[in-house]
């Protein structure tokens, strides 16, 4: 019976160049050239949901990388030079962050730390909770309604890291905010590991020349900082997420505000503009509405304005509306801006104070002085805030009495009934009207005759403006008795302790400002991180034929695993134009001032199919063939996962998938001596060679050309591709093939290709014209989209 129980198969319309398994559930991610997104599960390979390209994101994906939970997706775009995190469940889209050069390659780890030391952190993070109140949810309509709570998981670190074109490499602590960014390397990064212990990271980079073949190169940096300093590095990541997040929430929430002040709004302010420009008189605006409240009668400029361009039913919807879109406005302000900004100071004042413990947060980089400065601008934002509710309020109050004695006016006009509740007016009313012509529209008609502007009754939609000009109507200060307090006192007028308030400016204006001195605050400590990351080794491997240039990097050999138990990091290769037949396994400690002894191997793949190294009889000649390796990743700590192709066979067809068992073959005595100054294809000679046996662990695959895998060796699984990137085949590794199974498979295999054919253009057909919807969820009517909870057994997020 064939080992590798086959559960699924596909043709897919587009070539897949990313694949990558979920480290905790059956699903694989898959990318496409038409720079789409996949998600199938393992039973049948069905689609549980696409994620087309936008113009938002970018149609060029260039890499894959799974959060260690499961439950977040990134994928880098090269061509708008993003990273996107997205949510596996829903496909809907977290968060994104932009990248100096397009990304080449990523990898997310998760620390492993055996110790107590992160305990304190959990039990202070929930101290936040004691003290602010929970953040309202945003309105239904905002995609990022949950990306505080979706984002930040757990408590344990989580490290994305992002290598991309000239030496380009930085880490980000839970996918969100920038830890370090490396410099001195050479070269394009084509692999990325993160050892678990935080103590080296291990880079493969190719290096370009003009005179010879690209050069593959493999890296090791001294990370010792991070793993030194790995309590303070949580605390200090834990809360410049809290505040990257926060800032992402206050964005929204303007957004939402921006969204609520209405384009009618303005109808006023514009049909009183386009009044003072048409009317005749050389009276001003503001004594024609006064001669209308005193004696009753309006000019017939005034008149026509009234009737006929803003209408008694046009007058009570402006009304209806700017009631409305206050309220709206005012909500969220209360509820959204000042409960964020709130947050902020408080999250921002915790980490001034690990900034001054120097002993334990120095090393990181956190300058009290620069968090200072983010302190105060966030109370200059959340003073901002304030101004804006003191506005609406007044405005609120203005315009409800101006609206009812020009509504009652409107109707006098055209001689309709007047209700009697509005026909009483007192002295008082009169008054408060008389004040309010006087304010807004002597101002306005000097402000319209100075700067050539509209008039602007309408006050609260400049502050929504994102613009760097001033306010066309700043609010009035001089009655103030606190302002006049400040300016009189010689001490507190030029004071640290007082927030500046900048009342020329918006709030957009002053949000910037704030995003500004955040931003500084933030990347200082990355700077200081990167700069503390040194080159430990540096090892030249080969150079890369110019026939693999087309190849999709990503596929591409070496690749990286980490063994957390043994603390040593892995680099798997081939080197076919030298030595076919074998496979190279370099391996280095975690800890770059560790040495390990036999560092280097040569896996002998001309090893009798179903031998082993032990075995005394020979293996029948009808086995004994050679392979050479197309793709090989780590399994497991101890099992290689390779996909081979039989050297013998004329028409270059018959491939292989096998699991090779690594414990015998890396025990071995030689130590092989490397000439740094010369790559490895040079001195192939002195490396140990090691013979290698798979026994039954293998399966011939049939009608594929077999040429990439996906390995998880957790959820124990495989995906193999072929050669034109879009033939597709998924296996459970620890089962074996049922004869039932073998036999049904046998009497179909003759209507395979066939029926590959078909439906690899029925899919062509159905992608045009239903624009990458999913056609699996279709057909079992749970339509467009699969629920990740049918997955089986435990796979829930």
């Amino acid at each position: 019976m064939p080992a590798f129980r086959q559960v699924g198969e596909k043709q897919l319309p587009n070539p897949i160049l990313y694949m990558a398994w979920c480290p905790k559930r059956d699903l694989i991610a898959l990318a496409n050239t038409t720079g789409e997104l996949l998600l199938h599960r393992l039973a049948n390979f069905h689609r549980v949901w696409s994620l087309p390209p936008n113009e938002n994101t970018g149609k060029e994906i260039t890499s894959l990388a799974w959060r260690p939970d499961g439950k977040v997706l990134a994928f880098s775009v090269g061509d708008t030079k993003q990273v996107v995190l997205c949510d596996a469940e829903k496909a809907e889209i977290l968060h994104l962050f932009p990248v100096e050069y397009p990304a080449s390659c990523m990898h997310w780890m998760e620390v492993q730390d055996d110790s107590s030391t992160l305990t304190s952190f959990s039990e202070s993070e929930d101290e936040s909770s004691r003290f602010l109140p929970k953040l309202p949810t945003l309105p239904k309509s905002e995609e990022k309604s949950e990306e505080v709570t979706n984002l930040l998981g757990e408590v344990r670190l989580n490290i994305l890291v992002v290598g991309g074109p000239s030496g380009f490499v930085e880490l980000y602590a839970y996918g969100l905010y920038k830890i370090a960014t490396l410099s001195g390397i050479l070269g394009t990064c084509r692999s990325l590991g993160l050892s678990s212990d935080l103590k080296s990271l291990s880079v493969i980079t190719e290096i370009r020349s003009t005179d010879d073949n690209p050069e593959i190169r493999y890296i090791q940096l001294d990370t010792g900082l991070l793993s030194s300093c790995l309590p303070e590095l949580t605390k200090m990541a834990r809360k410049f997420t809290h505040i990257s997040t926060l800032l992402q929430y206050l964005r929204v929430s303007l957004t939402c505000m921006c969204e609520a002040w209405e384009e009618i709004l303005m109808q006023m302010d514009l049909r009183l503009t386009k009044f003072v420009q048409e009317k005749n008189t050389s009276t001003q605006v503001q004594d024609e509405f006064l001669e209308l409240l005193l004696w009753g009668h309006a000019s017939p400029e005034l008149q026509a304005l009234l009737m006929n361009q803003l209408t008694v039913k046009g007058l009570k919807m402006l009304g209806q509306s700017i009631d409305s879109s206050y309220s709206s406005i005012q909500k969220l302000v209360i509820s959204h801006l000042q409960s964020g900004s709130e947050a902020l100071l408080y999250h921002l004042s915790e980490v001034k104070g690990m900034a001054l413990w120097k002993q334990k947060f120095q090393p990181l980089g956190l300058d009290p002085s620069d968090i200072e400065d983010a302190i105060v601008a966030v109370g200059s934002f959340t003073l901002k805030a304030s101004e804006l509710l003191q506005v609406i309020d007044k405005s609120m109050k203005n315009f409800k009495a101006f609206f009812r004695w020009l509504y009652v006016a409107m109707l006098r006009m055209s001689e309709d009934h007047v209700p009697p509740e509005l026909n009483k007016m007192t002295q008082k009313d009169l008054a408060f009207v008389a004040d309010f012509l006087s304010e807004h529209f002597s101002a306005n008609e000097e402000l319209f005759d100075r700067k050539g502007k509209y008039f602007n009754v309408e006050r609260v939609g400049q502050y929504l403006k994102d613009e760097d000009e001033d306010l066309v109507s700043p609010p009035n200060m001089d009655g103030n008795q606190w302002v006049t307090f400040v300016k009189q006192s010689t001490h507190l007028k030029d004071s640290p302790l007082l927030f500046p308030t900048y009342p020329q400016k918006s709030l957009h204006f002053v949000k910037r400002l704030m995003e500004a001195s955040i931003d500084l605050c933030l990347q200082k400590p990355a700077a200081v991180i990167g700069d503390s990351v040194k080159q430990a080794v540096c090892l030249r491997l080969y150079t890369v034929p110019e026939s693999s240039e087309n190849t999709p990097r990503l596929f591409e050999l070496p690749s990286l695993w980490n063994d957390k138990k043994a603390a040593m990091h892995y680099v798997v290769f081939c080197m076919p134009e030298i030595s076919p037949s074998k496979i190279y396994i370099l391996r280095r400690p975690t800890d770059p001032n560790r040495s390990v002894p036999n560092g280097l191997v040569a896996l002998n793949l001309n090893t009798p199919l179903n031998s082993s190294i032990d075995d005394e009889t020979p293996a029948p000649a009808s086995v004994d063939y050679s392979y050479s390796c197309l793709d090989a990743r780590f399994y497991d700590d101890e099992t290689l996962t390779v996909v081979l192709r039989r050297l013998e066979d004329d028409e270059n067809k018959m491939r292989v998938l096998a699991q090779l068992p690594l414990n015998s073959a890396m025990s071995w005595d030689e130590e092989f001596s490397w000439d740094l100054s010369l790559r490895l294809e040079q001195q192939t000679e002195g490396i140990p060679v090691q013979g290698v046996a798979w026994g039954n662990q293998s399966r011939e695959m049939d009608n594929i050309s077999a040429q990439f895998v996906a390995v998880n060796g957790i959820r124990k699984v495989a995906c193999v591709l072929s050669a034109n990137l879009r033939h597709v085949r998924v296996f459970e590794m620890d089962a074996e093939e049922e004869e039932d199974e073998e036999e049904r498979a046998d009497e179909s295999q003759e209507m395979s290709s066939d029926q590959d054919r078909i439906e690899d253009t029925k899919t062509n057909e159905s992608d045009a014209v239903e624009g990458g919807r999913v056609e699996d969820a279709q057909v079992s009517g749970q339509g467009p989209r699969d629920s990740l909870d049918d997955t089986a057994g435990s796979d829930t997020l």
